[in-house]
């Protein structure tokens, strides 16, 4: 159990950029919690950079989403490290994103990345995908070029959602004795429900609801099912099959789906619980 405990200990949050999000976090996560904001095609990166300025305000660790496809050229991308570095964020994650085109010179994570670094390693933490089942619209050898490539301008990998602990594990300890060198945090869903999936993706707009509900296609299957979707079981497997391989997994990243009320009180729940477990070993 002292492994699930060490991971639990590093977690940290994603929030989407809707109307209620600020005040819920506010309500429900304490500062303690680092948060990364996604951005979305329909509303844009101004959204998310707003309420990364807000929730950095209020004394949040934020990472706002920067994701490649958004951004035009070279002055586009250092207007955006300006304003960040301005308000006193130090951190990002960076992605491709889900757009079908990209606006302008930046197709991918890569690209975007070395454009960020070419205004002067203007941040302390960069955050890249990781993905342990591949992509479903990318060949895995690219997607495995892709994370190399993409590994020495990173400080840590978030991983795509994966239900299977020693998947995740196993592909954890995989790139680390392949070279690749940044922590890895496991991304997993929160305590959520599919209605809750649904009017989030009812927010997005035609298109990209499509896209939304692809991604998350897995997931919705499995909250289909008898026993539904439980995060507590993920996270509990994921305990061992961590201490059974060589791998740089860290902590934990939960993709809350803006059900913060729900996600910090099955997180307090759990580390009480592990803190009883460890008190009867």
């Amino acid at each position: 159990m002292s492994d699930l405990a060490d991971l639990l200990r590093d977690i940290s949050y994603e929030v989407m950029p809707f109307r209620r999000t600020e005040q819920a976090v506010l309500h429900h996560v304490p500062t303690s919690v680092p948060l990364t904001i996604t951005t979305t095609e329909a509303k844009g990166l101004g959204v998310t950079l707003d309420l990364a300025e807000r929730l950095h305000g209020h004394g949040y660790q934020v990472a706002p989403h920067l994701a490649a496809r958004q951004f035009v050229d070279a002055h586009h991308v250092e207007d955006v490290v300006a304003r960040l570095r301005e308000a006193g964020i130090r951190s990002v994650f960076v992605i491709g994103g889900d757009a079908p085109r990209p606006l302008g010179r930046f197709p991918d994570a890569f690209a975007l990345l070395q454009a960020i670094e070419a205004t002067g390693h203007p941040f302390d933490q960069v955050g890249i995908a990781g993905y342990p089942e591949g992509h479903a619209l990318i060949p895995r050898d690219t997607v495995d070029l892709a994370l190399k490539q993409k590994a020495p301008f990173a400080t840590r990998i978030i991983t795509q959602i994966c239900f299977n602990a020693t998947t995740t594990a196993s592909w954890a300890a995989g790139i680390a004795s392949a070279g690749v060198e940044p922590p890895v945090y496991v991304g997993l869903p929160g305590p959520v429900n599919r209605q809750r999936l649904v009017r989030i993706s009812g927010g997005l707009g035609l298109g990209q609801s499509a896209r939304f509900l692809r991604k998350q296609g897995g997931f919705l299957w499995r909250l289909l099912l008898p026993s539904g979707y439980r995060p507590t079981r993920l996270v509990r497997r994921l305990g061992p099959a961590v201490s059974e391989v060589d791998s740089n997994i860290r902590g934990l990243h939960i993709f809350t789906f803006n059900e913060l009320r729900q996600t910090e009180w099955w997180r307090q729940r759990l580390l009480g619980a592990v803190a009883e477990w460890l008190e009867c070993e």
